[in-house]
């Protein structure tokens, strides 16, 4: 293809999750080849075998140039493995996040992908609720932000045990948000989540999407899971 210009973000980075299905013969030399290529690029690229029937391979992929994240999209595709599901998101910080050290706030634009040692993923997407009782959107900001800095709480306690990426995607996917965790144990994904459902900010004003859940390891490992 030509070299169109690049298309970033003015700020961190553009994330593509995508979930595919094995229906047939997988090129598998020709995959790892373009995913070798799109690192040497810059891009991360996060892959896990997915359990249950939504999708058999996760992939998580990180970059500045939105050209290079669909160019990588087929190569994906044109190794035979077929997209169920996707999501389209960017990094980002909270608009609650204030006084954040500089190097929190770099953390969560910039993150590096995957942490070490918690091989334990799940991805979900969500929305805060615009009911007619329940409208999150209508609460004032000092509310919001109080809420918010509740459900922060509540998430540190897991750190060390989950990390949180949380990407944003109003205007850009059917959803606001994505979360993508990754864990040291699947339960401490459940805990996790469970743990901060009870929190106002999600009790009262979240809507979530479907799981996915799956084990974060290098693409050999990943197709042989999926193809044994």
């Amino acid at each position: 293809m030509t070299n169109p210009e690049p298309l970033t973000p003015t700020r961190g980075l553009n994330v593509l999750h995508l979930f595919c299905r094995v229906e047939g013969e997988i090129d598998r030399a020709g995959l790892a080849a373009a995913i070798e290529n799109a690192r040497a690029k810059g891009l991360q690229v996060v892959t896990a075998a997915v359990l249950g029937a939504k999708a058999d391979v996760a992939f998580m992929i990180l970059g500045e140039n939105l050209w290079d994240l669909r160019l990588l999209q087929s190569y994906v595709q044109a190794s035979g493995l077929v997209v169920a599901e996707s999501y389209v998101s960017l990094t980002e910080v909270s608009e609650y996040a204030a006084g954040m050290p500089e190097q929190m706030i770099n953390d969560r634009l910039y993150p590096v992908l995957p942490p070490a040692d918690k091989p334990a993923f799940c991805f979900y997407p969500m929305t805060k609720r615009r009911g007619e009782v329940n409208n999150w959107y209508a609460l004032d900001y000092e509310k919001r932000e109080e809420l918010m800095r509740q459900h922060g709480t509540s998430g540190r306690a897991f750190r060390g045990r989950v990390l949180q990426v949380v990407t944003g995607s109003t205007g850009l996917d059917d959803w606001e948000w994505g979360v993508t965790l990754f864990a040291v144990h699947v339960d401490d994904l459940k805990e996790c989540v469970y743990t901060m459902r009870y929190d106002e900010a999600s009790t009262l004003y979240g809507e979530f999407g479907p799981f996915y859940t799956g084990l974060v390891a290098e693409l050999d490992d990943v197709l042989d899971a999926t193809l044994a």
